[in-house]
């Protein structure tokens, strides 16, 4: 297989940000104009609801050459990586980076597991990844869902769960990381998928928090605000991604970044999802102008994130109780109560 080719970028960091999301917000244009159509012409997408479903959910070729243009980690800098292909249970073969943190650093022996939005591939996500090295020092695994990118098969509700199983199995059977804490991060799509694995896998212990940023409650529950005409046809939606079922029956520390000027996900179903929380850690952290893509870009994302991980990291879990309460605690808790109660 041959390795795909892009140009290279420019050198600046904060630029790295701010075309990956200008990339990724031209496909929001795709999922809204279905929104926006004519009532003749929305008729005929709920009429394809159910039979055009997956093509509207998983647009895996968005922007135009996702599924062949894929940014290296060596176009951005970071030089410590590897580049995998692996193999899951029913056959399929997944593209992922696995990036190295500084050795030796207080979060060497954390993998943070990235699960991306239902666009664009893991390239485009590379910028995140080399700022999250920068905040926090840790490694990061990056997984590339089937149909997605490089990766071979199509998407659906239960491939997509079977590639999270598949990454988490891979990360904790490799020499390298099986003694190492886990931090889920997921982003829209890739909450869905990381409270699923979370749900399914936090007995062992070495899965310490979990990170989501605009996440939705159910696709079924999404639709409504996608495909206005389609509200009423929201049960023929089998694709359902029930996250609000799951959320209260995860029990690690929860960090959830919510933009309130999400344009694809209504920011009430991040506000509804951290109030179904029962976490004995949740931290509301709310990004008062960040839309969908966005909110990457806003002051505090990358702080929220450090800090959190700072706080669930191994060496910080004899230190303190986290296990002790569900709300949230300094320095997050007084400006996030005032948030929710004047926000919604």
């Amino acid at each position: 297989m041959s390795s795909p080719t892009v140009t290279p970028p420019a050198p600046d960091g904060n630029s790295f940000l701010v075309q990956t999301v200008s990339l990724l917000s031209s496909v929001a244009s795709y999922l809204r104009v279905p929104a926006i159509a004519s009532t003749g012409v929305a008729a005929i997408l709920t009429g394809l609801l159910y039979f055009k479903q997956k093509a509207l959910i998983y647009p895996s070729h968005m922007p135009p050459g996702s599924r062949t243009d894929i940014p290296r980690p060596s176009y951005y800098r970071i030089k410590d990586y590897e580049e995998l292909i692996i193999p899951t249970k029913d056959g399929e073969k997944l593209s992922a980076f696995y990036i190295r943190g500084p050795k030796g650093g207080p979060n060497s022996k954390v993998t943070v597991i990235m699960f991306h939005g239902n666009a664009g591939n893991i390239g485009h996500r590379l910028p995140i990844a080399r700022m999250l090295l920068q905040a926090v020092g840790c490694n990061i695994f990056m997984l590339e869902y089937r149909g997605y990118g490089i990766s071979t098969g199509h998407p659906d509700e239960s491939g997509l769960n079977i590639d999270a199983q598949t990454a988490l199995d891979y990360l904790r059977d490799r020499a390298e990381t099986r003694d190492h804490k886990y931090i889920v991060y997921g982003q829209s799509l890739g909450g869905a998928v990381s409270v699923k694995l979370v749900s399914k896998n936090q007995g062992r212990g070495d899965i310490v928090g979990l990170i989501l940023e605009n996440t939705f409650l159910s696709m079924r529950k999404l639709i409504p605000s996608i495909i206005p005409p389609a509200r009423y046809l929201a049960a023929l939606c089998h694709q359902v991604w029930a996250t609000d079922t799951l959320i209260g029956n995860i029990k690690v520390p929860t960090l959830f970044l919510s933009g309130l000027q999400d344009e694809i996900v209504p920011p009430t179903h991040m506000k509804q999802l951290y109030d179904l929380s029962n976490a004995p850690v949740k931290i509301w952290k709310p990004l008062p102008n960040g839309d969908h893509n966005s909110s990457v870009l806003e002051e505090g994302y990358f702080e929220a994130i450090r800090e959190f991980i700072q706080r669930v990291s191994p060496g910080n879990l004899e230190k303190e109780d986290l296990y002790s309460t569900g709300k949230p605690s300094p320095p997050y808790s007084a400006a996030s109560d005032a948030v929710i109660g004047s926000s919604f």
